[in-house]
């Protein structure tokens, strides 16, 4: 039976990783409210680097092996600053976050085309069916969206390079601490080469400092290693497709601790995302 055949070793970093991930749209709206964007993600970036450097130090390893320095270093350019740089230039076009979410919902399609020679067709109905469960979790979102030809290609551009940054990833067999050092300082050189042409606005307060802690150390190092370990053991398609999971349970968090009810379709949504996933994972065979 499926279920008898799932690793269950296998289940309490993905879950902790999808309750870590999803609880950082929360904290990153928390955080935005005290400092602008760029303002945010910078030291975002320079505490996470901090808390990376402070790990190297203790390992006394600071850069990946050699050979493998060029391909560490096209991941951090696409994966850590590339895709975090682009998802928040289409936000500042005019794109709303329900637009952004379907089109990166594209990626594990993407993927799936790129490194599934084979695409068997209950994956296929089961990606196309959490994509669909996605868009009536963020359709409030879709509905007052604002479209913009800036705002799409930017977003577009995120898609690229989160895809091409994970297949890239997937290709380096390195423990996760050896290659995020460098990936994440060149996310901060990225960002600081940006930030200059824009807002930077920072309101020293706990509203700030603790969205900032989550994000810099929780996300940028703890859920970041989770992933990169996903990304590593398991097959790519299933580890991108946890993504669909994100909105549906960032609202859910939202509820619990913040008392914002659910629309019934994003109940819908969710439903439709877990049985697209279901599919999904699904042994073949």
């Amino acid at each position: 039976m499926f279920i008898q055949r799932l690793n269950w070793a296998a289940i309490g970093p993905t879950a902790l990783f999808v309750l870590l991930w999803s609880a950082g749209a929360i904290f990153s709206k928390w955080g935005l409210e005290h400092a602008s964007a760029f303002a945010f993600l910078l030291l975002r970036f320079v505490l996470a680097c901090a808390a990376l450097g402070l790990l190297a130090l203790t390992r006394r390893r600071w850069l990946p092996a050699r050979g493998s320095r060029r391909q560490v270093a096209l991941v951090g350019v696409l994966l850590t600053g590339g895709y975090t740089i682009f998802y928040l230039l289409s936000l500042d076009a005019g794109l709303t976050p329900g637009v952004l979410a379907t089109v990166l919902g594209v990626q594990p399609i993407l993927t799936l085309m790129l490194v599934e020679r084979r695409a068997n067709l209950l994956r296929v109905l089961g990606l196309l069916l959490a994509l669909g469960g996605l868009t009536l979790v963020v359709l409030d979102s879709l509905l007052a969206a604002r479209f913009s030809l800036l705002g799409i290609g930017l977003s577009l551009a995120a898609l690229l390079c989160i895809t091409l940054g994970s297949i890239f990833q997937k290709g380096i067999q390195q423990s996760p601490m050896d290659v995020l050092p460098l990936q994440y300082a060149i996310g901060l050189l990225m960002c600081a080469v940006v930030a200059p042409f824009q807002p930077f606005d920072v309101e020293w307060s706990v509203g700030f400092i603790v969205p900032l802690l989550y994000m810099g150390v929780l996300i940028s190092v703890g859920a970041t290693l989770l992933l990169y370990r996903l990304i590593r053991m398991g097959n790519l398609v299933n580890v991108t497709s946890l993504f669909y999971l994100m909105p549906g349970c960032t609202a859910l968090l939202d509820f619990l601790f913040l008392g914002n009810r659910m629309a019934a379709l994003s109940l819908v949504g969710m439903g439709a995302i877990v049985v697209g996933l279901v599919l999904v994972f699904r042994p073949r065979g």
